[in-house]
């Protein structure tokens, strides 16, 4: 049996980064088939973070909570859906405009310089 991966401990500049996120109205959610890596959610959209380094960094693209996993958006012929699997959603106008505030919103905080810590 292959040992269980998880997140390594956090410092406190990361816990500092983390809380930013919960009181910018995201949630933490996991993952079972991506349990190494934490997740943030907010108006169905979703993205993993990276805490193994001393930084918080998004890995993968961020999507949409699709059933038990998360699509990502794709462009197919009868326009951009968010796709995990066999399911999709399709990508509406109002949709994507949530898509694209969520993620210039979680890009923000991930690059902003957090204050104290002494790190």
């Amino acid at each position: 049996m292959a040992p269980e991966l998880s997140p390594p401990p956090l410092n406190p500049a990361q816990v500092a980064r983390l809380e930013r996120l919960l009181k910018a109205g995201f949630q933490f959610v996991s993952f079972e088939q991506f349990a190494r890596y934490p997740g943030v959610e907010k108006s169905g959209f979703v993205a993993l973070l990276d805490v193994s380094g001393e930084a918080v960094r998004q890995f993968g693209s961020m999507g949409y909570r699709v059933g038990v996993g998360i699509g990502i958006l794709v462009e197919r012929a009868g326009g951009k859906a968010f796709v995990w699997k066999n399911e999709s959603i399709d990508a509406t106008p109002a949709l994507l405009a949530t898509y694209e505030s969520v993620k210039k919103e979680l890009n923000a905080l991930l690059a902003e310089t957090v204050c104290g810590g002494g790190l």
